[in-house]
């Protein structure tokens, strides 16, 4: 299936590794020009010469802080310098720390709301009046299963990746109309270093071991495996091509069948 992407031009925020990476390694595959974002430069320039080096596409590096507003807007910059503009843009960030409600102080929280909230209305707010001179525009946010049905221990991620949702499903409903759409794709437990720091603080927390917090995992998901990125990456993709132009506003699991709630 051709998904109409040959000549786009995606920004894709922590793409340096797991699910971002496979994110941006997949709409280049699919013909898009991709700038690539993380903190580390470093990492990004690596990760910059293997996807183009994977598919042959147009890749440039776009390295910043997204907690940082003024970051977010040398990140943008820089991609729409490379590209001319912003047609597709991918929110994702590193997940907040595991662990109760009172084991996180208020420095924490409002870390935590920079890095996964903020951040994300910061990135809207900066390319979507583009995609709405253009009457076409694609905005995928990575949030979580917790959406949906919240995961124990993750009191940070199951509230803000709420607000996330939210925030998408009205914006959604504001860009509609201009061609662009807003949706949210939500990873269940899949295999990304993300994944090996939370089995790390359950073990840490409970005494089990990190083999046997990846069993009782794998106990909970119908098809008893944990996901691998690039089967996220195949339905961020699809979100982000012409065959999706009438999806909008929508949050999509991919979990194996984790959650049990009937939507």
């Amino acid at each position: 299936m051709d998904l109409g992407l040959k000549g786009k031009s995606a920004l894709v925020c922590g793409s340096s590794q797991g699910l971002g990476r496979a994110i941006a390694q997949a709409l280049a595959a699919e013909g898009a020009n991709v700038a690539v974002n993380a903190r580390s430069a470093e990492k990004l320039a690596r990760v910059q010469a293997e996807i183009h080096e994977a598919t042959g596409a147009r890749v440039a590096a776009a390295p910043g802080d997204l907690t940082d507003p003024g970051a977010v807007e040398e990140v943008v910059a820089s991609a729409q310098a490379a590209f001319g503009r912003i047609d597709i843009l991918v929110t994702n960030t590193g997940g907040p720390p595991s662990g109760p409600f009172e084991s996180h102080s208020a420095e924490v929280w409002r870390h935590a709301i920079a890095q996964n909230l903020e951040s994300v209305i910061n990135l809207v707010r900066a390319v979507l009046p583009g995609m709405k001179e253009r009457r076409w525009g694609r905005i995928v946010n990575v949030t979580s299963i917790s959406v949906k049905q919240p995961v124990a221990g993750l009191i940070l991620s199951n509230a803000l990746r709420a607000g996330v949702t939210g925030f998408a499903k009205t914006i959604a409903n504001e860009a509609a109309p201009f061609g662009v759409t807003v949706n949210n794709v939500l990873p269940g437990y899949t295999r990304t270093e993300r994944l090996v720091e939370l089995a790390q603080a359950v073990s840490g927390r409970t005494g089990n071991t990190v083999e046997g917090v990846y069993a009782g995992w794998e106990r909970e998901i119908p098809m008893g495996r944990l996901a691998e990125p690039a089967e996220l990456a195949a339905l961020a993709a699809f979100l982000c091509s012409e065959k999706a132009s009438y999806i909008t506003g929508q949050s999509v699991a991919v979990d194996g069948g984790w959650i049990k709630g009937l939507v």
